[in-house]
């Protein structure tokens, strides 16, 4: 089984369309998302191109695929 993993895309559409190109060429069979999704956090930056909403289309597109844990940045909602 191939795996792959990353983590804190924070919003950005920017690093999780680049998450998704990757995928998308590797062809793993899980993604593992190791937390902070969606949100930037209160003492962060706003992240390269920031917009939850289609980081959360785009990995919805693959979400029979996803495991993922919650970041420190993420929370019940996410």
């Amino acid at each position: 089984m191939k795996y792959m993993i990353a983590s804190d895309i924070h919003g950005s559409s920017y690093y999780c369309q680049k998450l998704m190109d990757a995928y998308k060429y590797e062809k793993p069979d899980r993604l593992i998302l190791l937390g902070d999704i969606l949100y930037h956090g209160p003492r962060n930056d706003l992240p390269k191109d920031y917009a939850p909403k289609k980081v959360i289309e785009m990995l919805n597109s693959i979400s029979d695929s996803i495991l993922c844990v919650r970041g420190n940045c993420d929370c019940e909602v996410d």
